[in-house]
């Protein structure tokens, strides 16, 4: 008998630069709006809603090459409890960097650069690490970005992601750099492309502005889109997060 598919998943997205809680429009590093002193805080009031899963991406960390805000990723994990699991990304490229994030509380761990410069370190941490590594695709103008979104490749994102189809990844968050911060809607077509070349589950990110672009992604749950990441509309107030829970059921 088949697994029946996991609900689709509304996850909040919370940013870190210097331990507070930002957004950036485009993934431009000076166009930042800090939006919360206290990330757990921001984390526990998401959780009070009965969120399936928490986004969290250390900026600094992103652009170091290393992680930077560890006190403010464990009071994040601290904050939301055992029952809600927390991804995590930015600057971490190396098994004992993840080992080590992986020992913070941190369900998985999404890797962006080192999934494009060293694929093969991803399929040993998805061997030694089953269902805690995601696999984050950033893409500009259809384009692989790494380095905290700094530097673009000429690596196409579909050609990217068909190479650890077999790998054991947990997933792929796409994100959209053009859209990201913009409330400018998510480019869904662009994500359901990409999920149409694997059987991985694919979360979409980046510029999701209103409920409706929500409902969007979860009418597409049946193509392999296994859930949305909500940032800046959550703290602007663009997008009710129990509303949008209760949209997607």
């Amino acid at each position: 008998m088949p697994t029946p598919p996991s609900p689709f998943e509304v996850i909040p997205a919370i940013d870190l630069i210097d331990g507070h809680c930002v957004r950036l429009s485009q993934g431009d590093y000076d166009q930042k709006t800090v939006y919360g002193e206290d990330p757990g805080k921001v984390a526990g009031g998401f959780a009070e809603h009965g969120i399936r899963r928490l986004h969290v991406v250390d900026l600094d960390g992103a652009k170091a090459g290393r992680p930077e805000n560890r006190e403010a990723i464990s009071s994040i994990v601290k904050a939301v409890g055992t029952d809600i699991p927390v991804q995590l990304g930015g600057g971490i490229r190396d098994l004992d960097t993840i080992e080590a994030t992986l020992s913070l509380g941190i369900q998985r761990v999404i890797l962006g650069t080192v999934a494009l410069r060293d694929p093969n370190l991803v399929r040993e941490a998805a061997r030694r690490f089953p269902e805690q590594i995601v696999v984050g695709i950033d893409a500009r103008d259809g384009r692989v970005a790494v380095e905290g979104w700094l530097d673009t490749s000429e690596a196409r994102a579909s050609e990217l992601a068909v190479q650890f189809e077999d790998a054991g990844v947990a997933a792929i968050v796409y994100t959209d750099i053009s859209r990201d911060g913009m409330l400018t809607g998510p480019n869904l077509a662009g994500t359901l492309e990409l999920a149409k070349v694997v059987s991985i589950p694919v979360i979409v990110s980046g510029g999701v502005a209103q409920t409706a672009d929500i409902t969007a992604a979860a009418a597409e749950s049946a193509s392999g889109i296994a859930g949305i990441i909500v940032g800046k509309a959550l703290y602007t107030g663009a997008v009710d997060l129990a509303e949008a829970l209760a949209a997607v059921g």
